[in-house]
């Protein structure tokens, strides 16, 4: 076989990034400057065409971040900055004080935007005496870091936002619709593969022509389709799991440094288990086996880190199609277990990981909160949370596209296998009898018993 047809057999497949490599023994990388390194903060702009593309922002020094978080602490007040192992807030409160605050023609305020500050959402309690509905878990004051994104004044953890939670409420409301699966997949066109073949069989690469095969193949795959069911795509929600998705992928292939030190695709990959033409995809899951229910049914527990991340296999057919396959390798399989393993720092370190674990708690909360009926038993109906018009979510532009990324590394004389996936959840199976946890110590019903509502006029939420 010569070298032409190898690339072609071998870079059949491609999704949202990309990993290739030939014949020298050197580790250099050309890529396509995404912004790797993973020094500064980054996050996402999706053009008014709907285009995804990272962007950094230049926060070296910290000085940006230490003044914010100086005029955040006095600006919030003594006792929302104070931290909390166990904040509590009334959802029908809540959305009582802010309707309060629509009717008088005001928006919510950061307090309510970023509820109160929570960092995790670990508790979901029901008080048939006051008909409230409660969620609750750790938080702190908060800030905006250097790249927008809401985090905790102390741990810089990712605080939980009123409109993701509101995105979660819509798709489990009080009646009616009851969502199965939440989910983002970023994929490339049929078309787009075919032409990629096509071109790799003409070429003869050697080395120093990294760069020029970077190039030829964004050029031939072109933009890859972003696919959002569940959640409405113009939601923060939305713009969340895609980030997430993305940028996983980009460290797997070497294109952003990891925050932590971990097994990367790229890493452990050998070109004796990738000379084939298969295409590696790799899901984000929620950890099912995550809730714990009192005896009582009045009080659910979120458990354990909430996410993995797994791996799957598609062959990929000379016209681009692709189909499923068995089998998988090595190094995918020690990139999901890593990235799994290591998810409680990979998100300490990363806000855009602790989002997506925020995503899967709400959702999974909302879905508790649908299927044992504290919305009847309430008497709420979320008038306010659930509609569009009283309180806009979907304010993003749709994620429709982002740009092929690709790195060429080159690894002896070997294509590296291209890979795909997204973000599936499906907040239901969670709450199967065969996933539930069993309350055996009694510490989620003590936890509720505990929680005091002995509260003031217009408060919703207390430590």
């Amino acid at each position: 076989m010569n070298m032409g047809n190898r690339w072609a057999r071998f870079a059949l497949g491609l999704a949202a990034t990309l990993s290739l490599a030939s014949s020298v023994g050197a580790q250099n990388v050309q890529n396509n400057n995404l912004g790797g390194g993973g020094a500064l903060p980054a996050g996402v702009l999706i053009s008014p065409d709907g285009v995804l593309r990272i962007k950094q922002f230049d926060d070296k020094s910290g000085a940006l971040s230490k003044t914010r978080a100086a005029e955040a602490r006095a600006k919030l007040g003594a006792a929302l900055a104070k931290p909390s192992d166990l904040r509590k807030i009334s959802l029908n409160r809540l959305e009582a004080a802010m309707t309060e605050r629509l009717a008088a023609g005001m928006d919510p305020t950061d307090e309510m935007k970023y509820l109160a500050g929570l960092t995790r959402l670990q508790y979901v309690f029901y008080y048939p005496e006051t008909k409230d509905i409660v969620i609750a878990g750790p938080a702190e004051g908060f800030v905006f870091d250097a790249s927008a994104r809401m985090v905790g004044l102390s741990s810089g953890r990712a605080v939980l936002e009123l409109q993701d939670l509101a995105t979660a409420l819509r798709a489990y409301p009080p009646a009616g619709k009851q969502t199965h699966e939440i989910m983002v997949s970023i994929d490339p066109t049929q078309e787009g593969l075919k032409r990629m073949a096509d071109w790799l069989a003409t070429i003869r690469p050697g080395p120093g022509d990294a760069q020029n095969i970077v190039n030829g193949l964004k050029e031939k795959l072109g933009l890859h389709n972003v696919s959002i069911a569940g959640v409405s795509p113009r939601s923060h929600f939305a713009q969340v799991m895609v980030e997430a998705d993305y940028r996983m992928k980009l460290i797997g292939i070497g294109i952003e440094s990891p925050p932590v030190r971990m097994v990367t695709y790229i890493g452990r990959a050998s070109p004796s288990e990738v000379s084939r033409n298969a295409m590696e995809r790799w899901f984000f899951t929620p950890n099912y086996d995550c809730v714990r229910v009192s005896d009582d049914q009045l009080a659910m527990e979120l458990v354990g880190e909430g996410v993995k991340l797994v791996g799957a296999n598609e062959l990929v057919r000379a016209d681009g199609s692709r189909v499923g396959a068995a089998g998988g390798n090595s190094a995918s399989k020690a990139f999901c277990d890593s990235f799994t393993a290591l998810y409680p720092q990979i998100a300490a370190k990363n806000p855009v990981y602790a989002q997506l674990r925020n995503l899967i708690d709400v959702a999974v909360a909302a879905a508790f909160i649908q299927k044992q009926d504290y919305y009847g038993q309430a008497g709420w109906k979320a008038e306010v949370l659930l509609d569009e018009a009283k309180y806009p979510i979907e304010t993003y532009e749709t994620p429709k596209t982002v740009e092929t990324a690709c790195a060429a590394h080159w690894k002896g004389s070997r294509l590296m296998t291209p890979v795909g996936g997204g973000v599936q959840m499906n907040p239901t199976d969670a709450l199967q009898a065969s996933h539930l946890l069993k309350d055996e110590d009694g510490k989620v019903n003590a936890t509720h018993k505990q929680v005091q509502l002995g509260l003031a006029k217009g408060q919703w939420w207390w430590d």
